[in-house]
């Protein structure tokens, strides 16, 4: 039996998820129901859940800043949220679970199911630690990103980043040190977290950065000589979005 603890700011909501967990859910037990952050922070910092249910948007405090005040971050993170399209990249990005009310049961059983496996797999919550510093990223600058690689939780400077490429659903970022790293992302995921003015799609295999660019060769499509010596296509399609992109 794993432990739940719902933080949302609407009655209805938080009375309608905890009766659709106690009837379609029985392997979580819900042990708190808050209705602000400020409630959401003390009981889960005195009761360490194994899964806390979040609503994003609440008032004097939101889900993200709830989270990034804890301590405690040792538990399956679920986000409920009536927007469907907030902060939706950093959530993908994190592999974290969100459902948008109102909550379909058949979605709340695979997003218990699936916090239920992780939580069997490892005590280490790296998705959370990446989503809260690259939300804080957000605010403050886009130079340093966290990626929940293989071998654990990454920083990594942008401007390190020369090029990233698609590998099925792993995604290899090859560094200026000659360095790779393997995430178990998509290319797609990436793509809506990187800065735009920067990083660009210019295959369905590659994301470059711009500033380390050596020359671009003409062609259909052409090509990039990127500075670690690495010749990448630009597709037809991406070409003018390129050109663009580097100032032509």
């Amino acid at each position: 039996m794993l432990t739940a603890i719902i933080v949302d700011d609407e009655t209805g909501s938080r009375n309608a998820l905890q009766q659709k967990l106690g009837n379609y859910c029985p392997a979580v037990q819900v042990i708190a129901v808050c209705e602000n952050g400020e409630e959401g922070i003390k009981n889960i910092e005195e009761k360490k859940p194994d899964i806390v249910f979040l609503d994003v948007e609440m008032p004097r405090m939101n889900g993200f800043t709830m989270l990034q005040q804890l301590r405690y971050r040792n538990f399956e993170l679920i986000f409920i949220t009536a927007y469907d399209h907030y902060a939706i990249s950093a959530i993908k990005f994190s592999a974290l679970d969100y459902l948008v009310k109102p909550v379909e049961i058949q979605e709340l059983k695979t997003a218990v199911n699936k916090a239920i496996e992780k939580r069997a797999e490892s005590t280490a919550n790296r998705p959370l630690e990446a989503l809260l510093h690259n939300l804080l990223s957000k605010e403050k600058d886009r130079h340093r990103i966290a990626l929940p690689s293989m071998e654990g939780l990454q920083f990594v400077e942008t401007g390190n980043i020369i090029y990233l490429e698609a590998e099925s659903n792993y995604t290899i970022f090859y560094m200026s040190n000659n360095k790779k790293i393997t995430v178990t992302k998509t290319l797609k995921d990436f793509e809506e977290l990187l800065p735009v003015s920067v990083f660009v799609r210019i295959h369905h295999s590659h994301i470059i950065n711009i500033n380390c660019i050596e020359k671009y060769i003409k062609g259909d499509g052409g090509q990039v000589l990127m500075k670690n010596g690495t010749t990448l296509d630009v597709a037809r399609r991406k070409k003018q979005e390129f050109l663009t992109a580097i100032g032509h």
